[in-house]
């Protein structure tokens, strides 16, 4: 489980500390999809860094497993077992997909078990194996690939920022089941996705509302999902609610 207590992260913006995150309380509870969704610049991608360790908060605390982790860096806490996609995912020169994959998964995996992870994410294995982690692959290759390595280091929580970014829309459709499968088969497991997209908030468990770095709204997503999709106020205040990839 993880506890986020009272965060806050501030930025010196021109001798000025402009607040991104105002003083966050969330608990993610084990083997349960949580989506962070909300405007633009509210504070989403900022709020899964901190868990993260890739940024560090300015107050408060990060809770996890009962553990107090807010000052370990991202090598410790993915140690912990605290995965993270990011949003633009990153070369690596030299490095085949098929060595990324086994070093993501901490263990000699075999080329079968790396391919049935990239087609998981919609890459024909066979295409994608053996290639290299550069320039040469598109941004959409990079995302699945990225999506790959993080399924293969079955992390305890894993976090997701806009998974959908980049990716074609039978590929999205893809990565909407093995977000179900996840959730229904890994009773310990834990997700946490940044997303405005109503396919993925629909299989929520819970939906998180950030805005202006503060929490707006938050609740089980039966009862929070019609709210946000249901009236053009709310579409326009959540920015992108409700459209597809």
């Amino acid at each position: 489980m993880l506890e986020v207590k009272n965060l806050s992260f501030a930025v010196n913006d021109e001798s000025t500390d402009k607040e991104i995150i105002k003083y966050i309380s969330l608990t993610i509870p084990d083997g349960k999809l949580i989506v962070i969704t909300g405007p633009n610049g509210g504070g989403k991608s900022t709020l899964a860094k901190l868990i993260a360790g890739i940024e560090k908060p300015t107050a408060g605390q990060i809770l996890f497993n009962g553990e107090d982790i807010t000052d370990m860096s991202i090598t410790e806490r993915a140690k912990k077992g605290i995965g993270f996609a990011f949003q633009q995912p990153v070369k690596f020169k030299g490095i085949r997909v098929l060595d990324l994959i086994r070093l993501a998964a901490g263990r000699e995996i075999t080329v079968a078990d790396a391919c049935i992870y990239l087609s998981m994410v919609g890459l024909c294995a066979r295409e994608y194996i053996n290639r290299e982690v550069n320039a040469s692959l598109s941004g959409g290759e990079l995302k699945r690939i990225e999506i790959a390595t993080v399924l293969a280091r079955k992390s305890l929580l894993t976090l997701f920022d806009e998974p959908e970014a980049g990716i074609d829309l039978w590929s999205f459709g893809n990565l909407i089941e093995v977000f179900q499968k996840q959730r229904e088969e890994i009773a310990d497991r834990s997700i946490m996705i940044i997303s405005h997209q109503e396919r993925i908030l629909n299989i929520a468990d819970e939906i998180v509302v950030l805005n202006s770095g503060e929490i707006e709204k938050q609740g089980a997503k039966d009862k929070l999902l019609p709210e946000l999709i249901g009236t053009p106020a709310a579409v326009k205040n959540c920015q992108g609610i409700g459209k597809e990839v």
